[in-house]
This record gives structure tokens, sequence and C-alpha cells, in this order.
């Protein structure tokens, strides 16, 4: 997929970015909002017009208005700002003095060095306690069933939380960690399942069962309060 150079749409609510992207397996154009930049997404099929995804995008300028409008704030990675680990508010706090690149201590997230180097080794610390805390929880859950994945990784996708190849390679969205526990506990479990069954069909809904019982309540928050979690950094 190539991507041409971003342009701007002024909507009544402010100036909206567009990203036009070419795709081989695209059959036909489509529009979307990506959550975590607010971009406006519009994907051409190799031999489709320019003109026939602004007509899209004109055609539905009153959808693409409502949904950025509809997206939470964004929060950036900043001294005062406040992040969630594990469903909990964290006060970051910038220890220029500090020792050590970042760590949790009485409820906030403290990070030292330069200010430039603030945002960084957030999302760093961030990712490598995802990787710790997902981990265990697939460790343990696959052992439950008598499996174990070839490998569990971090990824930062905005269309996914976990994913399951077929070399049972397990992959977790690292922002999973500023989500609650509960919701961590279903998302490992879905994909554990997978490792038998790489469908949805009722034996595999009948393990996640087995393996978590938060389905539903994580399922209702992910749909609820799962943008948020893309909007932070």
């Amino acid at each position: 997929m190539d991507a041409a150079l971003p342009e701007s749409l002024t909507l009544p609510s402010g100036v909206a970015r567009i990203e036009w992207r070419r795709s081989s397996r695209a059959r036909r154009v489509s529009l979307r909002i990506d959550p975590a930049g607010g971009a406006v997404i519009v994907t051409l099929p190799t031999r489709a017009p320019h003109k026939a995804g602004m007509a899209l995008l004109m055609s539905h300028v009153d959808w693409v208005a409502d949904r950025l409008a509809a997206l939470p704030a964004a929060v950036r990675f900043a001294d005062g700002a406040s992040v969630p680990i594990g469903g909990l508010p964290h006060r970051i706090s910038h220890v220029v003095n500090g020792r050590g690149a970042a760590w949790i201590a009485d409820g906030a997230l403290h990070v030292a060095g330069a200010p430039e180097f603030l945002s960084r080794r957030i999302r760093d610390f961030l990712h490598q306690e995802a990787r710790r805390r997902l981990t265990e929880v697939t460790m343990a859950k696959a052992s439950l069933v008598g499996v174990r994945p070839r490998r569990v990784t971090m990824k930062d996708t905005s269309s996914r939380w976990g994913s399951c190849a077929p070399d049972k390679s397990i992959a977790l969205s690292w922002r999973l960690v500023m989500a609650p526990p509960f919701v961590q506990d279903y998302v490992v479990a879905h994909e554990v399942a997978h490792l038998r069954h790489m469908n949805h069909g009722r034996q595999f809904w009948a393990l996640v069962e087995e393996l978590t019982p938060h389905r539903h309540a994580a399922i209702s928050w992910l749909k609820t309060e799962g943008t948020t979690l893309l909007r932070i950094g």
C-alpha cells in the first residue's frame, strides 16, 4: 500500500487531516477514521482515480465531522498528565535528576531524564510493562489448556487488541496495559483459545468461557472505552 501526501479538509469544527492510500487488495473506495491520529483515511484500489475518493469524501462530510467530534480528547505524554495503568490513573511526574528511566511509585509514573526524552521513555516503560504483565497472563492461561504459544509479542495496532497466527504466535496491543485487569484477562483468553481453535465456532467460545469470566464485560468496555486508549501518547 502506497501512501500519498496528506491533505486537509475544512469542516465546521476545524481542519481535518486526510491521508490517501492505495491498496492492491482494495476492491472499492473506502473511508475510515484513524482513532489514534485523528486522520481521515481514504483508501483507493490500484486503478481508481483520485476524484473517486474525493467524491466519496465529500458525500460523507457530515459523517466525518461527527466521527471526529466523537473521538476522545488526545492525551499526550507530558509532565502532569494522567495516564491509566491497569485501569487506574497515574500522574506523570518528571524527575529531572532521578535515577533510572521510569518507575511507578505512590500512584504516579515517575520519569527521569531530559524533557525531550520524556515521551519516548514513558512509551518504552508501558511497552515493557505490557510485555511483562500480559506475557505472564498468557502463559498461565495457556498452561491451563495444555498449549504453549510459539512467542508472545507486543504491537501497536488500531484495529485489533490481539491476534493469534497459524504458527501459534500471539500478538497483543501494548496499550492493553492501560486497560483494567478484567479486560486484559479477556483479550488474553481470547487469543489463547485460538491456540486450540483457529475460528470463532462454538468450541472456541466455550473454551473462552472456561478461561475467563469477563467476556461480556470486557467486550462492552472495549466498545465504549477502547478508543480512549488509542488516543493516549
